[in-house]
């Protein structure tokens, strides 16, 4: 409903350099369009009375016609967490749709028969679903061939091995009194490696106990 929304993340940073370099491509489409009646309404008010609007059923099928083989995602607050292995599973695919909900919800025949499935960020309410699908495009573009300059960045960071990613220090080693852990000045390797073990163990233990029950 406002394809204005990502015009500025869509351009910084290294989505916008993928964007630019051809290894990323987003189309957005504008729901307005699609709209019914003179006014090109896209909600209504809801069956059986209650507060606010609902997104109509219509226009979210006309806009999706033509998209029949993309893997078709609504963001909405009663979906499923959205998870690094969701991101994961998409990167491999050749394209998404993201639909971005608003209002009070979105009419429930779109989630019946033209989603495949319903994300959310999390266990919060947000005004719409746009913020969620800038999540997703940042998630997924960080993995495709290319985007990261490192790739073993990738392999290590958070929730890749059920774990929470080690504390990480860089210059200046004494800041303020500061210091950062005698043991990454070692240069004992070996010794570096355990210590990030057990700092990834500990840090899940105290933050995401939940992880560890997995």
């Amino acid at each position: 409903m406002f394809p204005e929304f990502f015009d500025s993340p869509l351009q910084v940073s290294l989505v916008g350099r993928a964007l630019q370099d051809g290894l990323l491509e987003v189309q957005i489409r504008d729901l307005r369009p699609y709209g019914k009646g003179f006014h090109r309404q896209l909600d209504d008010a809801p069956f059986g009375g209650g507060p606010g609007m609902v997104m109509m059923v219509e226009p979210l099928a006309g806009a999706l016609e033509g998209l029949e083989g993309s893997r078709r995602i609504l963001l909405a607050a009663a979906g499923r967490p959205l998870t690094q292995g969701r991101l994961d599973d998409w990167a491999q695919l050749d394209d998404l749709t993201l639909i971005c909900g608003r209002y009070e919800g979105v009419d429930q025949r779109v989630s019946d028969h033209l989603v495949d499935e319903e994300v959310s960020l999390g266990d919060y309410v947000l005004l719409g679903g746009e913020v969620g699908a800038l999540a997703i495009i940042e998630g997924v573009t960080r993995l495709l061939p290319g985007v990261v300059g490192n790739p073993s960045s990738i392999a290590t960071e958070s929730f890749r091995s059920g774990l929470l990613e080690e504390p990480q220090y860089t210059r200046p080693a004494d800041f303020r009194g500061w210091k950062v852990p005698e043991i990454l000045l070692s240069g004992d390797h070996g010794k570096v490696e355990e210590w990030r073990r057990e700092q990834r163990l500990e840090r899940t233990r105290e933050r995401r106990p939940d992880l560890l029950s997995e």
